[in-house]
């Protein structure tokens, strides 16, 4: 579906978040040990990343900018408009227990 709405979205967007569903089963199965991920976990998955993402956005301070300076930071050629993201760590319930624990 990103591939086929590239076009579409490039015309018509100032800054766009695609996410690929197939990125995220694989995160969900390797990094999450899910092994048959649902909608729910996905749609928690992508929830939290562009909660992340737009934090500055939302809250006052140090970081916060408006609209213009977040595509200016996260977008690298301005004509493409696809903001770059990252999260990390991507840890299971489980390994984060036992980070705590150590």
């Amino acid at each position: 579906n990103c591939v086929l709405s590239t076009h579409t979205l490039l015309e018509h967007t100032d800054v766009t978040f695609m996410v690929d569903n197939e990125a995220l089963y694989d995160i969900c199965r390797r990094n999450l040990d899910i092994e048959r991920p649902t909608y729910t976990n996905l749609n928690r998955l992508t929830a939290q990343i562009i909660s992340s993402m737009t934090a500055s956005l939302r809250f006052d301070g140090a970081l916060n900018v408006d609209l213009t300076e977040f595509q200016t930071n996260l977008v690298p050629y301005p004509r493409i408009h696809l903001a770059i993201a990252s999260f990390a760590p991507i840890i299971s319930a489980e390994k984060a227990y036992h980070e705590q624990l150590s």
